[in-house]
């Protein structure tokens, strides 16, 4: 079946930039209602801008690491009546740091953002999901999620659990039309390495060069659209590299490791 986005209210969290921005405006541009989230209000109100019929979209800024926020912001969206169709759990944060010179309440944050952050949000969400006989929950994982490389140990492992979380309520829900779908980006051109966190903390403030080359977000958005509107349920949308690197680890992971310990990551 066909979806109908005119008839989606669509919540993107971490919509300010980079992927969030971008399915916000794609999914706009197919008539989906949006609800952008994110922790900068102003940066939310360009991407708003940018939307399609623009008025009708929602800007609900919080920072959804704080448990606090997330629930003011949920009984926000319940005190306007608004039925969210869909979640997209897409904010996070990455990591450039080896494990050994990578702090522990660094590690304990990317988990809280990355995967804490998101299921937090999620249980809100689907128990009114639940009450309105279906919704569709999609997790932006990473094919670090599946292939662990140098330097994002702790971003790795918080996107495979998020992964196999998702796994787990696709079934646990589908008998009650919870639908569940996870995204796995390869490179994408996004601000995500600079903004990644390094062993103490601090941001890395620089590009990847592999970041750099990687798709662009507005092509990212155009794909992971189509492959939702087909409710595809596992959806890898990178380059060349990174599909021949899931297709060696398919084929025999010592291999693809030997191949990463020789090659640069960073």
């Amino acid at each position: 079946m066909k979806t109908n986005y005119k008839d989606l209210t669509i919540w993107i969290t971490g919509a300010s930039s980079g992927i969030g921005e971008a399915l916000a405006i794609e999914f706009a541009k197919r008539g989906a209602k949006i609800i952008l989230s994110g922790r900068n209000s102003e940066k939310l109100l360009s991407v708003q801008e940018r939307c399609r019929n623009s008025e009708r979209h929602i800007i609900l800024a919080f920072d959804i690491s704080d448990a606090e926020q997330a629930q003011k912001a949920y009984r926000s969206i319940k005190s306007q009546a608004i039925k969210i169709d869909w979640l997209i759990n897409n904010a996070g944060i990455s990591q450039r740091s080896l494990i050994m010179e990578t702090a522990e309440d660094v590690e304990r944050k990317i988990m809280e953002i990355d995967y804490f952050a998101q299921t937090r949000l999620t249980r809100l969400v689907l128990a009114d999901m639940l009450a309105q006989g279906g919704g569709k929950v999609v997790m932006i994982s990473s094919v670090a999620g599946l292939i662990g490389t140098q330097y994002r140990g702790a971003y790795s492992a918080a996107k495979a659990a998020i992964h196999l979380w998702a796994n787990s309520l696709r079934a646990e829900l589908h008998d009650k039309g919870i639908e569940v779908a996870t995204i796995f980006p390869g490179f994408i051109q996004t601000n995500v390495s600079i903004n990644a966190l390094t062993g103490d903390g601090s941001v890395q403030g620089t590009m990847d060069d592999a970041t750099d080359k990687g798709l662009s977000a507005k092509a990212f958005a155009k794909q992971a659209c189509k492959a939702l509107a087909k409710n595809q349920e596992y959806i890898i949308i990178a380059g060349r590299k990174e599909k021949l690197a899931m297709m060696i680890n398919r084929l025999s992971p010592a291999q693809l490791y030997k191949l990463i310990r020789e090659s640069k990551v960073k």
